[in-house]
């Protein structure tokens, strides 16, 4: 192969990795945006603000790392729902959930870590990317019982 007829194959896959990575990659959201990709058929039970919950979760950035999940570890995360032990994404995007539903969270900065991001995992202005699945409600608050009377 000549060194012209080199150059020019080195150029079309310049080209074409330039345009699968802007065709494949994530966009940054501005909201918070949620996407049920499994809800049961049975749902006698929804999160809400006061619950305490377990969940599942794969987080990523939007090249795709995979900076943490509890899948891997098979130790889902426990927490009061809608009072700020999470990131807001969370608190927001996992209301409603029904024992098993799994939903994909796409959680601007502002909903997550900020502009300050998480150093070293998760840069600055980070918009995130959440496979989450809710294992079990544990518990309601009083303040939660208080509210629905």
């Amino acid at each position: 192969m000549s060194t012209a007829a080199a150059m020019k194959l080195v150029a079309i896959l310049f080209f074409f990795l330039s345009l699968s990575s802007s065709v494949f990659a994530a966009k940054e959201v501005k909201e918070l945006q949620i996407g049920v990709k499994y809800k049961p058929e049975s749902c006698e039970v929804k999160a809400r603000k006061g619950d305490t919950v377990r969940v599942h979760y794969r987080g990523k950035l939007t090249d795709g790392t995979v900076f943490d999940s509890s899948f891997e570890r098979g130790d889902p995360i426990s927490f009061e729902l809608g009072t700020g032990q999470v990131i807001k994404g969370w608190d927001q995007g996992l209301l409603g959930t029904c024992v098993g539903e799994k939903r994909k969270l796409k959680i601007p900065a502002k909903l997550g870590y900020g502009e300050q991001g998480s150093p070293p995992t998760i840069p600055g202005g980070a918009t995130l990317i959440f496979d989450t699945e809710l294992v079990e409600i544990l518990g309601r608050s009083s303040k939660a019982e208080d509210e629905e009377l």
